[in-house]
């Protein structure tokens, strides 16, 4: 069977009440080996030792400075620690791995014979209770059904990644039989959620805090030494960080372009905004952007460089930056 992917892009308020995403543009780095878990604890901001069977984890992995190159979901599979993340952050983050992991007994590679896709929405769950003993959920986040993994993520509306080898999530797709999008629809979901997207262009550029990492549980403070834990501390406790993510939003005219940026107005002139690390936008024109801003009280006004005449918006996020 050849799957065939919805070519529309649909806006939030568009998607079906179920439907799946093929996340062709998704990958995993995998790490293996008797040293694994102490080597991986060193390396990166969530807690690896606690991590279990059943468990999720958001974390990110940095350099030196505190420099994120990739944001993850750490699962455990056929007794390895997979980093879940786009492609597009695997390169820069795998090589670095590697250049330490030569002193420890682990193998670091990025994974190829799995494939990856979504199920999403009211219908979920009961789909897939019909073709698994198990469905993870809030308390049990991952499953491993045989050849399958099942990951659940907390949200709006419940989500769930499905992991094995391209023949048997084919099935599953047929089995289901929902509409099929593409991986544009699951960075609309990201971004209105407020998980960092970052692209090899992105990587190494920003610490954990102005990717909101410490407001979805992805730093562990009381965990111990890891590569830019001393930058992360001190963002924390010394409040040095004056930047954060946001998810932005446009009605535009016209296709929102690569280069293109956000302005923000200061008296009679406008000013480049901050950075842009994705954006999603849907054939009515609905477009939303993940950014990272100056985050030091209400945001100014904002438009697209291009199209002067639209206003962009903050949307609100499901969580939280104030710190406790």
């Amino acid at each position: 069977m050849t799957i065939t992917t919805n070519t529309n892009l649909p806006s939030l308020s568009e998607l079906p009440g179920s439907f799946l995403i093929e996340l062709s543009d998704f990958s995993a780095i995998s790490l293996s080996g008797v040293e694994q878990s102490s080597y991986l604890q060193g390396q990166v901001t969530c807690d690896v030792n606690s991590s279990t069977e059943q468990s999720l984890h958001i974390g990110a992995h940095c350099d030196a400075k505190g420099k994120v190159f990739s944001v993850f979901r750490l699962i455990n599979r056929s007794s390895a620690h997979l980093l879940l993340q786009p492609k597009a952050s695997i390169e820069n983050s795998l090589k670095a791995l590697k250049k330490f992991g030569v002193f420890a007994k682990v193998t670091i590679e990025e994974t190829q014979d799995l494939s990856f896709t979504a199920l999403i929405g009211e219908q979920a769950s009961s789909l897939l209770q019909q073709e698994f003993s198990q469905v993870p959920d809030t308390l049990t986040p991952v499953v491993q059904i045989g050849t399958t993994s099942l990951v659940y993520l907390c949200g709006e509306q419940p989500r769930y990644i499905i992991i094995d080898d391209q023949a048997a999530i084919t099935e599953l797709i047929k089995k289901f039989a929902l509409p099929v999008y593409h991986q544009g629809v699951w960075d609309l979901l990201e971004i209105s959620q407020g998980f960092p997207i970052l692209s090899a262009k992105t990587s190494g550029h920003y610490v954990p805090q102005m990717l909101n990492l410490q407001a979805i549980n992805g730093i562990s403070f009381t965990k111990g030494c890891y590569l830019g834990q001393e930058t992360v501390a001190r963002m924390q406790y010394l409040g040095k960080n004056k930047r954060a993510l946001f998810s932005l939003h446009a009605q535009l005219e016209q296709p929102f372009a690569d280069d293109d940026i956000i302005e923000k107005q200061l008296g009679d002139n406008w000013r480049k905004a901050g950075d842009i690390l994705s954006y999603y936008q849907a054939d009515n024109g609905s477009c939303v952007i993940q950014a990272v801003l100056v985050n030091d009280g209400e945001l100014p006004l904002m438009r697209v460089a291009s199209q002067t005449d639209t206003a962009v918006t903050n949307q609100t996020l499901p969580y939280t930056l104030e710190t406790q």
